[in-house]
């Protein structure tokens, strides 16, 4: 499986196949990938994605990480690409989902 992502050509594919998201999702796709594996704080990627101060009370983050979530998975359903740590923030590190390794393993 390959992500590619293109900001600058609002562009993102999963093995040769696009993936349509709107000008922030991409944004917000864009910003937790160049982080890959480390947990980003909403605060961080708020300001990141939106250019702004971030406000405690506000829930676009995890309202565009749930887009986005869903939309990924609609693309590539056996993969998860951001896992959430409660508390904390938000980690994109693509990972096949438990329920197709298990089946394909047995396990």
């Amino acid at each position: 499986m390959v992500l590619e992502v293109r900001p600058e050509e609002y562009l993102a594919k999963i093995d040769e196949q696009r993936i349509p998201l709107t000008v922030r999702e991409l944004a917000l796709l864009a910003a937790l990938s160049e982080r890959r594996g480390r947990i980003v704080t909403r605060q961080e990627l708020y300001e990141a994605v939106w250019n702004r101060p971030f406000r405690k009370d506000d829930r676009s983050v995890d309202v565009y990480v749930r887009k986005l979530r869903h939309k990924l998975e609609l693309a590539v359903p056996e993969w998860r690409f951001i896992h959430t740590h409660f508390g904390f923030g938000y980690r994109f590190e693509p990972e096949l989902s438990h329920v197709f390794h298990n089946t394909a393993t047995g396990q």
